[in-house]
């Protein structure tokens, strides 16, 4: 697709000599002599690039752009100014400007700044494009991957959704057990019913009874009034009980009845309560390990173990670690009104390299402060926590001293190995060509 681009200019000789020669270059041009008829044929259809000149009759350029990118047009904006409004020109690229080019114009600058932000619209649409048709493929909107480890978990997602089984997750925290739950949900037939969360960790069984099984009116001291408890309150939706594993074994017996039975009582109450739920259960400990050594009940495990889901550590799908980056970054961009558009491939990877303890919640987390840090455009290694920058300067400086060569090898075939030999995002993040990659892989003997 072609960039779509914008000329606006009050000078009528300077508008069409810029227009037709974008023109002959094979983009689609529209020109115009006012920031007015431009914005609105914008929100009409919407332009790629405007070469956008500084002073124009009714609103100005400077109007123009802050108008833009206040409501959030993804439109690049490359200001035409007079030698005497460069100040204000360098003002305007803070505000979101792609750059800025001087009077008189000069076709050769304008052409090499078109074909950059040109570029610069291809790779967002590109990006766009590629999450569009991962949550397309796997239908889950709220979960990104596309490793196989997580084409598998998205496969058997959709699988178990309209089936209405019982569900258990498990994985380690920061993995996205509550993300895969409410993914269940949202694909099942239960979908336009309540979904209720319940996490087990920390409570007393008393607690745990009251809130999930609710309680009569006078029941104990304190019950003013009767209160229907969560599991009755997602009748015909689905019950999500984090960390399982932590339920007291009392309850256990009480959940059990529950899943059997499905009905409850109330506490202090004597009549039975039909339930039409669908239960979904997750946990970070090894459940058949505890079954063994007695502190989880071993039927209540396969109660819930209907189908079981594992769900990876971030280690293990490190491919997913770019698509992750880039969407944190989106969501954080738009959070803080920032325009955090890259990561430094150096920053990359320390990323790449860095094992993640925390999984996905940490990495967020780190993605979230570099964002807030960032002063520019692209994150770099700078905005990143210092344990990170000292543990990737730390394993650079044990190393033995090596051919410049050596270096360049090891690093790219590190890289490979990393990416699962994914040669499009080897050379993303080596930040150079494919052509250059498939010549380096030559070089070393890397094929």
């Amino acid at each position: 697709m072609t960039c779509r681009i914008a000329v606006v200019d009050d000078e009528a000789v300077a508008r069409k000599r810029l227009g037709d020669a974008l023109f002959r270059d094979g983009f689609e041009v529209e020109t115009f002599e006012d920031a007015e008829s431009f914005l609105e044929r914008g929100r009409e259809k919407p332009f790629d690039l405007a070469l956008l000149d500084m002073v124009l009759p009714g609103i100005s350029g400077m109007e123009a752009l802050s108008r833009l990118k206040g409501s959030g047009d993804d439109t690049e904006v490359i200001l035409v100014t007079g030698h005497g409004g460069l100040d204000t020109a360098i003002e305007a690229i803070k505000l979101g400007a792609f750059h800025y080019v001087a009077k008189p114009v000069k076709l050769a600058e304008v052409r090499s700044l078109v074909k950059s932000a040109c570029e610069k619209v291809s790779m967002r649409r590109e990006n766009r494009l590629l999450r569009q048709a991962l949550r397309e493929e796997t239908g889950l909107e709220s979960m990104i991957g596309a490793s196989a480890s997580m084409r598998q978990v998205f496969e058997l997602i959709r699988k178990i959704a309209p089936v209405g089984c019982n569900v258990l997750i498990q994985g380690a925290s920061g993995t996205g057990k509550a993300l895969v739950a409410r993914a269940i949900h949202k694909l099942s037939p239960r979908k336009d019913q309540a979904f209720v969360s319940f996490n087990c960790g920390g409570f007393t069984e008393e607690l745990i009874s009251s809130e999930l099984f609710g309680y009569e009116k006078g029941a104990f001291t304190g019950a003013l009034a009767t209160r229907i408890g969560l599991l009755e309150s997602a009748g015909g939706g689905t019950v999500f009980l984090d960390e399982i594993g932590e339920m007291p074994l009392a309850m256990q017996v009480k959940l059990l009845h529950v899943i059997q039975e499905r009905s409850i009582l109330r506490v202090g109450g004597t009549r039975p309560i039909d339930l039409d739920i669908r239960v979904i259960a997750a946990t970070n400990r090894d459940l058949k390990q505890e079954v063994a050594q007695g502190l989880f009940r071993e039927d209540l495990y396969y109660r819930l173990n209907v189908v079981g889901i594992q769900l990876p550590r971030l280690a293990e799908r490190r491919e997913d670690i770019p698509l992750l980056t880039r969407h944190f970054m989106d969501k954080y961009s738009l959070l803080f009104h920032k325009d955090v558009r890259a990561v430094r491939p150096q920053a990359l990877q320390i990323l790449m390299n860095y094992n993640f303890p925390g999984n996905v919640r940490e990495l967020e987390n780190i993605i979230e402060r570099a964002v807030a840090l960032c002063e520019g455009e692209a994150v770099t290694v700078a905005d990143l926590p210092q344990d990170l920058r000292q543990m990737d300067f730390d394993s650079v400086e044990g190393e033995r001293l090596q051919s410049l060569e050596e270096v360049e090898r090891r690093h790219i075939a590190r890289v490979l190995t990393r990416t699962g030999r994914n040669k499009g995002l080897a050379a993303q993040i080596l930040d150079i060509p494919r052509t250059t990659l498939w010549r380096k892989l030559k070089q070393f003997k890397l094929e």
